[in-house]
């Protein structure tokens, strides 16, 4: 804890740009990201022993061409915001957060990590408790920027038909990505925890599905879009569905990590997996560097795809003056919606970063080596 409050003091001090805000009278903050914790190693890192459930702390900040942004964080795990009780608190600790983030001067607020859905599908409490704020679940950036990665990995690969599996298909994140791949006509197969969701989902699109992984037979790539208990990769689960000598590829976008860390170090020599539905940006900056971003296991001018949404909302509202963006209601995933948000990304700057597992380079020689990269793609 006292060297998480070292930090926070050498943040304060070094962020000049802050300092500048507030001696020539603008806002502190334009955006503020308001996170629960990950898990119990996490409330240790960043929570005193004791801290209540209403307590909340500040996290890094971060800057993209004058737009300034900051974590809020709730002490919460996703778990305890499952039970009744705990949803309910924690819905007081956000709005306490969003209150905060007001004094701040922020105008736009994203709903981070697993608090996403802690007001509903349609967040209409809190629009109507703070009407004059613009409120995010991100997830339109990071579909957009899920698709180009797992675009990426299969270029990458070179195979003209590669079987795909999405884990999650049902979801947000999971839905967009199979739409995506379905509209191109590639070979896709769904697995999910939930079954009477899994059906509905096959009845749906078509899309064949499997309710246990070991009928699912080999693939080449998994898009991992959730981390449910009960819908995570093990190391039996990378026996069954990688093919014989070739390295199954793992596109991990959920938040905590599906393929976990301990799990990864047993399969790592059986498995590429990479960070997905992140951004990049030569633009951005996080107050004192790296040692800040290797907290949230990002490298260097990397951010959450959630977070860059809620920064590139800001611009072109803010900035911009873009008028169809302030009127979009932000909790609804759709092509539109991306397409309005790739426009800001374009803006911005903002594009993919090159393929990171856990925040470290993904060797070339590996996968990458004959990569070529998009348009805003990191050089």
């Amino acid at each position: 804890m006292q060297l998480v409050q070292l930090w926070r003091c050498l943040m304060a001090a070094a962020d000049y740009r802050r300092h500048w805000r507030t001696l020539t009278g603008q806002p502190k903050l334009d955006v503020v990201f308001i996170c629960n914790v990950r898990d119990e190693a996490e409330r240790a890192l960043f929570y005193k022993p004791g801290a209540t459930p209403r307590c909340q702390e500040n996290g890094p900040r971060l800057y993209i061409n004058g737009v300034a942004g900051q974590i809020r964080g709730i002490n919460f795990t996703a778990a305890e915001m499952y039970s009744r009780e705990g949803r309910k608190v924690a819905k007081l600790a956000f709005i306490d957060a969003v209150r905060w983030a007001e004094t701040q001067g922020a105008k736009v607020i994203l709903l981070a990590a697993s608090t996403k859905r802690l007001f509903g599908r349609d967040g209409l409490e809190l629009k109507q408790l703070f009407p004059q704020l613009i409120f995010t679940i991100g997830d339109n950036g990071t579909a957009q920027l899920l698709c180009a990665d797992v675009d990426r990995a299969i270029a990458n690969m070179g195979l003209a038909q590669p079987r795909i599996l999405v884990i999650g298909p049902y979801g947000i994140l999971g839905s967009a990505v199979c739409q995506h791949l379905q509209q191109q006509g590639r070979q896709i197969l769904g697995f999910g925890g939930n079954e009477s969701y899994l059906t509905e989902f096959a009845e749906k699109t078509g899309i064949d599905v499997a309710y246990d992984l070991r009928d699912a037979g080999a693939v080449d790539i998994v898009v991992a879009c959730t981390h449910s208990d009960n819908a995570r990769l093990t190391a039996e689960h990378i026996a069954l569905l990688r093919k014989a000598n070739q390295k199954l590829v793992v596109v991990d976008v959920a938040e905590p990590a599906n393929l976990g860390r301990q799990v990864y170090h047993t399969v790592q020599h059986q498995v590429i997996r990479q960070d997905a539905g992140n951004a990049w940006s030569a633009d951005l900056r996080y107050v004192l560097g790296s040692l800040t971003s290797k907290q949230l296991m990002l490298a260097q001018g990397t951010v959450f795809g959630c977070f860059a949404e809620a920064l590139a909302l800001y611009h072109t509202v803010y900035r911009e003056h873009n008028p169809t963006a302030l009127s979009r209601d932000w909790f609804e995933v759709n092509t539109f919606n991306q397409t309005l948000v790739a426009e800001a990304f374009h803006s911005l700057r903002i594009g993919l970063p090159k393929p990171h597992c856990f925040g470290k380079p993904v060797d070339a020689w590996t996968l990458w080596q004959n990569a070529q990269p998009l348009v805003g793609e990191q050089h």
